[in-house]
């Protein structure tokens, strides 16, 4: 019951700042990222109704997930939220529905080099220049957009970010706000283009998010651990 109710809260917080925004709940999906947490617990979000499923690393994953649908009926979407080689794209392809965090052309192209489908993907855009953060900056998405939406088993389904460390509410807003234009401007530029999605906001900062026009959250603490 007590993830039950974490969900329900999180689910609660969603529905009201999308609706703080003008915006309808249901236009703003939650993936829950279990990234440290067991099969078991997975399971247990699974049944009280959490359908999307965002991991971090390929090989927790690969020995979590066959646990987790072992435990549960239900059908969910599993997401890699995570940094990815291009020697393990392989083993995500096996494991993952979409995969968020396509951060170079050169793992874009290992993808659709290697799969037997068509993968949706999220450009991931870095807006903190360090050496453990991977994207793309955000002023080459125009290159990586004409490099990779001609890749024959690559759909491009939107962007995703990760809010720098250590920015106040209004840093924190401007990141958003930042990705949500150059979405928009991509999308005027690229009409050929399915509509894009914004994959941004964590346990921290989600609201902000919402209101900024994020489609998709990805929360894992404020649901796995209290």
């Amino acid at each position: 019951m007590e993830i039950e109710q974490r969900l329900r809260d999180v689910q609660a917080r969603i529905a009201d700042a999308a609706t703080r925004a003008g915006r309808a709940p249901e236009s703003v999906r939650l993936v829950g990222v279990s990234k440290g947490h067991g099969p078991e617990i997975i399971a247990a979000a699974i049944e009280a109704g959490l359908e999307e499923i965002g991991e971090n690393r390929i090989q927790e994953a690969a020995e979590k997930i066959p646990d987790v649908q072992a435990a549960t009926k239900r059908q969910v979407q599993w997401h890699l939220v995570g940094h990815l080689q291009t020697n393990k794209a392989r083993a995500a392809l096996d494991l993952f529905d979409t995969i968020e965090s396509v951060d170079s052309v050169r793992i874009a192209e290992r993808i659709s080099a290697i799969a037997t489908r068509t993968v949706p993907v999220f450009l991931e855009v870095q807006f903190a220049h360090t050496p453990d953060r991977f994207g793309f900056d955000p002023e080459a998405l125009d290159e990586a957009i004409r490099d990779t939406s001609t890749l024959p088993h690559v759909r491009i389904s939107g962007l995703m970010t990760v809010a720098p460390l250590g920015l106040d509410e209004e840093g924190t807003r401007r990141v958003f706000r930042s990705l949500r234009e150059h979405r928009d401007r991509l999308q005027v530029s690229y009409p050929d283009l399915d509509p894009l999605e914004l994959s941004m906001g964590m346990s921290e900062d989600y609201p902000i998010a919402i209101q900024e026009g994020a489609t998709i959250i990805r929360i894992g603490r404020a649901i796995f651990a209290g």
